[in-house]
């Protein structure tokens, strides 16, 4: 059994204290209510695993949810990015609504991404490279909109120093996520300023003059259609990145 299927509000009690202990706290009560719990199920041992992937679970969404929040508003773009990453976890049901409960207890609290980001760090029981990928994500989500926001970019520069990531690797985390996605709008002719209607009609366009088909219709010669169907392929991926991140 995992470590979702051991925790009951006496095991949290015993290693989870602060802003993380809170908000679980709150859902936890909530999800076994929900579930019409008398009682709680009998408590089992609760390892320090356990304790890491409850800690690191409950911090990952909270800091989403601060995260998504940073720039005054939660946008359906940056909901989608969390469902999607929900969908690649291998988890039950019910653990991912108890994420979403997560996420949603969070956004209202008091406690702010600092002080959910330093519980995590203080624990001592997530290793470097764990704490990288948790900044991928972040910066994932401030994508979603295709902007990096000034508070956004604050937030994740005092991550930076709460989780003692070296500015190389989150610049190159920034130019991953910001750069590679202002390259996608420039193969579209666009910029991330254009609404949509305009963004799909360029695509529709530029998928029309690129085509392989209509390149050989044309009797053009083989090495030009093969250079245009490489620019077929990139406007392709640029589409599908661009709509990703847009969620249309």
């Amino acid at each position: 059994m995992g470590w979702f299927g051991k925790l009951t509000l006496g095991t949290l009690g015993l290693f989870m204290g602060g802003p993380l202990g809170a908000i679980a706290g709150a859902v936890l009560g909530h999800h076994l209510f929900d579930r019409e719990y008398r009682a709680e199920p009998e408590t089992l041992p609760f390892g320090q695993a356990d304790q890491a992937q409850a800690a690191y679970f409950v911090c990952l969404f909270s800091i989403l949810s601060k995260m998504a929040k940073a720039d005054g508003i939660v946008t359906r773009e940056e909901i989608n990015v969390v469902d999607r990453f929900l969908s690649t976890l291998r988890i039950p049901e019910d653990e991912k609504q108890f994420a979403r409960n997560i996420f949603n207890e969070a956004k209202k609290s008091p406690y702010t991404i600092d002080d959910f980001a330093s519980q995590l760090y203080q624990m001592n029981q997530v290793q470097p490279t764990v704490l990288v990928s948790f900044m991928d994500l972040l910066f994932k989500l401030a994508s979603a909109d295709g902007i990096l926001h000034e508070s956004e970019e604050a937030a994740l520069s005092r991550l930076k120093q709460t989780f003692r990531i070296s500015d190389a690797q989150f610049n190159n985390l920034k130019s991953v996520h910001f750069r590679q996605s202002d390259m996608y709008y420039r193969i579209l002719n666009c910029t991330k300023e254009n609404p949509d209607d305009e963004i799909k009609a360029n695509y529709r366009k530029l998928v029309k003059e690129y085509h392989p088909d209509m390149i050989i219709s044309k009797g053009m010669p083989p090495e030009f259609v093969e250079e245009a169907t490489k620019k077929f392929q990139e406007i392709q991926e640029a589409y599908e990145k661009v709509r990703e991140e847009r969620g249309f």
